[in-house]
């Protein structure tokens, strides 16, 4: 069974790229980008499709690697040789967790989303790129992102330039994804700004979004301060996190990928590691 059967392809025509319905949809998402630097396909997963991708994640959930750690905006080992007041230097406790792609069945509805052609040529055409690729990462480039009750997800930078994510359930209550657009570029990490939304000065920088699962998100997250609020209730949020890169190769480097996995495999920190731009991480 393709994955496109799970996508409401009614207002998402992914199987009929170049049609009029599928250039509507590119065109908006891509409207929103420019104004907002986020993009929220609302409904993208048809309504019957998301029982069954909400029983799929709760399958997992109990794969992911559940740890608290301090960590800094960053994800990079604290360096002492910084300034006080860097962005590098605020501690963040980071409580939620992660589903690796190796450990999510490949029959499940997002396994099969991930690599579908017709999926990234959508997106590509979304963010306006000529491809997208899978990233190389064996664990990162998919994974279901679990928040508990009480837990957050600090705010962070994200290793892949466009974040693509799809809400498979929504908690009862907190769990609020707040991001800052483009607050740094490829050329400049503006630390000033970064410190400033740490320390609760950022003004109307940070905006909010209340997601609904089966809504679709995009956005730039390697350049958008982001974070998801604490969660409140017994029912957990899960979200699958598409990975991709403009550049094939992309892999997450050791000290990141065993901070959000427990684990790293031979791959990592080796020769094929990319990077598109000289920003911290």
């Amino acid at each position: 069974m393709r994955a496109l059967c799970a996508v409401d392809l009614a207002r998402y025509p992914l199987d009929a790229p170049g049609s009029a319905g599928w250039r509507a949809a590119v065109a908006a998402a891509r409207d929103q980008l420019a104004t907002d630097g986020c993009a929220v396909l609302p409904g993208f997963v048809q309504a019957s499709w998301r029982d069954r991708l909400r029983l799929e994640g709760e399958t997992i959930a109990p794969r992911a690697h559940y740890e608290t750690r301090t960590v800094n905006v960053y994800n990079t080992h604290p360096d002492p040789g910084l300034p006080a007041d860097h962005p590098a230097r605020v501690p963040l406790e980071r409580g939620n967790a992660f589903v690796a792609r190796d450990r999510i069945p490949p029959d499940h509805t997002i396994h099969r989303l991930y690599p579908d052609p017709a999926f990234r040529e959508f997106l590509a055409a979304c963010v306006g790129t000529g491809e997208l690729h899978e990233l190389a990462d064996p664990l990162a480039g998919l994974c279901l992102n679990v928040v508990t009750d009480g837990r957050a997800h600090p705010w962070h930078f994200d290793t892949n330039e466009i974040a693509i994510s799809l809400l498979t359930r929504a908690p009862d209550a907190g769990g609020t994804f707040e991001y800052c657009p483009d607050i740094r570029s490829a050329d400049a990490e503006n630390t000033a700004d970064v410190a400033e939304v740490l320390a609760g000065r950022g003004g109307g920088r940070a905006r909010r979004l209340d997601l609904r699962a089966g809504d679709l998100q995009l956005f730039r997250g390697r350049y958008s301060l982001h974070r998801v609020t604490t969660v409140r209730g017994p029912v957990a949020r899960h979200t699958a996190i598409f990975s991709y890169s403009t550049r094939p190769g992309v892999m997450g480097n050791a000290v990141r990928t065993r901070q959000l996995f427990g684990r790293v495999l031979a791959e990592h920190g080796g020769p094929r590691e990319v990077r598109v731009d000289g920003l911290m991480d």
